[in-house]
């Protein structure tokens, strides 16, 4: 027991021995060597904290000495700059002066002048007036002393004169204008006959016959059975498709197509040949092949069209315009492709205005469109230069392009420059050698009966059919027939011309009726 407490006690008392120093050390030392060392960092911080600031305060005053020194030497050379400009107007201000003290001088320098003058001019009066004076006196005397000589009066003498100078001048006013007159025609006669030699030789085409059938060629005569059908139902079909007839007879490995309408033509010929080269030929076949058929016509036309404008270098023409200009390629005019003949009369139309000092582009494109009216999509009742002015008027053709269109055969009031050079060419291409072909007795006897109808009238002397038939000139006498029965007389013409005779085109009847008066001079 007594062990027990002893040791109890020894390892109370080492405990104590070991804890009561640390304790000592952990709450009194270490607490004031903690004191010390705060002291201490904070003496320290304090001390680096003035030596920064220090620092700082350097820097700043160094910026501040800096920035002053700028700012003086900125303000010395703004003070340089204001002396320079205050010495400136001071110099200009004494330029001004001097330049003020010279105009004083001047003004009064001219003040005398002027001065000068006036006075001259007041002396320059007087004398003027004296010799006006003396002038008149002198006047009067020689006119009393002539009127005495030639016992007339000054007015009656003026009268003379002025009479006598009148006729001069109406003499010779009159040779003059006859003068020019006669130079102005034979100059323009010279112009004009070389202007169009030289358009006819730049521009040459080919040509084309006109025809009303097509001749559709095939292999043996077994095939025209095929086409005819059983009871003719395949023909039928064919003809009632393509609005053409179809004329097949003993004629060996040939079909006829007949229709006036070139288009429908082609588009049965290209369709028969589609159906031979098949061997399939029945209504339904017909019907799907043509209507295939039509639509390669259609872009075909639509292609022709494009590649025409293009070609003649013509731009912003409407769609339907540009297909119409690629229809007549399927139509001909006495013998002659209209596609062709448009283009040529376009050509020229072009090479006569820049002779001409006008604008080539628009005849060119008035040449081109001329005759639109000859391929319609229906029948109209106007004439074709009006029907083709009224289809371009309708798709936003300027208006001078419509008059020279309308206007290309007299049917309407030309006024523009663009007309005369349309319709000009348009009969240069037509009336060309080889452009236009007609059997040479069916000519001849057109004319003659022009000529026929023309002389049946009364009062009739001289009938000449011209312009290989598209005018009459009638002459008449003037002591049988006056103005307003030369009227009646062209009226009653035409319509008797329309009633008996075919002819393509239209005809003009010009009544010419004049009174000569002869006498000789011995």
């Amino acid at each position: 027991m007594f062990t027990t407490v002893t040791i109890i006690i020894a390892i109370l008392l080492t405990f104590l021995l070991t804890v009561i120093p640390f304790a000592i050390w952990y709450f009194i030392v270490l607490p004031a060597k903690r004191k010390a060392m705060a002291k201490e960092a904070k003496e320290n911080a304090e001390k680096e904290a003035e030596v920064i600031k220090q620092k700082k305060l350097l820097e700043v005053k160094e910026k501040f000495l800096s920035k002053r020194a700028e700012l003086e030497k900125e303000v010395r050379k703004h003070n340089q700059q204001i002396q320079q400009s205050e010495n400136r107007i001071k110099q200009r201000e004494m330029q001004l002066n001097q330049k003020q003290d010279e105009l004083t001088r001047r003004k009064q320098e001219a003040d005398a002048q002027r001065q000068r003058m006036e006075t001259q001019q007041a002396l320059l009066e007087k004398k003027e007036e004296e010799v006006n004076a003396r002038f008149s006196d002198l006047i009067n005397q020689e006119r009393t002393r002539l009127e005495e000589i030639s016992g007339l009066s000054a007015e009656e003498a003026r009268e003379r004169l002025v009479e006598s100078l009148k006729d001069e001048a109406k003499t010779n006013a009159a040779a003059y204008i006859n003068e020019i007159m006669d130079d102005a025609r034979m100059t323009a006669n010279k112009e004009a006959k070389r202007i169009i030699i030289q358009t006819i030789q730049r521009v040459a085409t080919e040509t084309a016959v006109e025809n009303s059938v097509t001749v559709f060629h095939i292999d043996n005569d077994e095939v025209k059975g095929r086409i005819i059908g059983r009871e003719g139902r395949n023909i039928r079909a064919l003809e009632a498709a393509t609005g053409v007839e179809i004329v097949v007879d003993d004629t060996p490995e040939a079909i006829v197509i007949s229709a006036f309408d070139p288009v429908r033509r082609e588009i049965c010929r290209l369709a028969l040949h589609q159906l031979v080269s098949d061997g399939r030929i029945h209504p339904a076949r017909i019907e799907e092949v043509v209507a295939k058929v039509k639509k390669q016509i259609e872009e075909e036309i639509l292609e022709t069209g494009k590649r025409t404008t293009i070609d003649l270098g013509i731009h912003g023409l409407h769609p339907e315009l540009i297909r119409i200009v690629g229809k007549m390629k399927y139509r001909s005019s006495y013998g002659q492709n209209l596609l062709q003949h448009a283009r040529e009369t376009a050509n020229l139309c072009a090479v006569m205005a820049s002779e001409l000092g006008l604008n080539p582009k628009k005849a060119k494109r008035a040449g081109l469109l001329h005759d639109i009216g000859k391929v319609p999509d229906e029948e109209p009742e106007l004439p074709h230069a009006l029907y083709g002015a009224k289809l371009a008027e309708k798709y936003k053709e300027q208006a001078e392009i419509c008059n020279a269109i309308g206007a290309h055969h007299d049917e309407m009031e030309m006024t523009t420059l663009l007309a005369p050079i349309v319709q000009v060419c348009d009969a240069i291409s037509g009336a060309r050698p080889g452009a236009r072909r007609e059997i040479v007795e069916a000519y001849i006897k057109r004319l003659k009966d022009l000529e026929d109808i023309a002389m049946s009238h009364p009062g009739v002397v001289k009938t000449y059919a011209i312009q290989a038939g598209r005018e009459l000139r009638v002459i008449v006498g003037a002591d049988k027939i006056d103005d307003k029965q030369t009227e009646q007389l062209s009226t009653d013409i035409a319509t008797k011309i329309q009633n008996e005779m075919t002819y393509p085109g239209q005809v003009k009847i010009t009544v010419i009726r004049e009174t000569r008066s002869i006498a000789y001079a011995k």
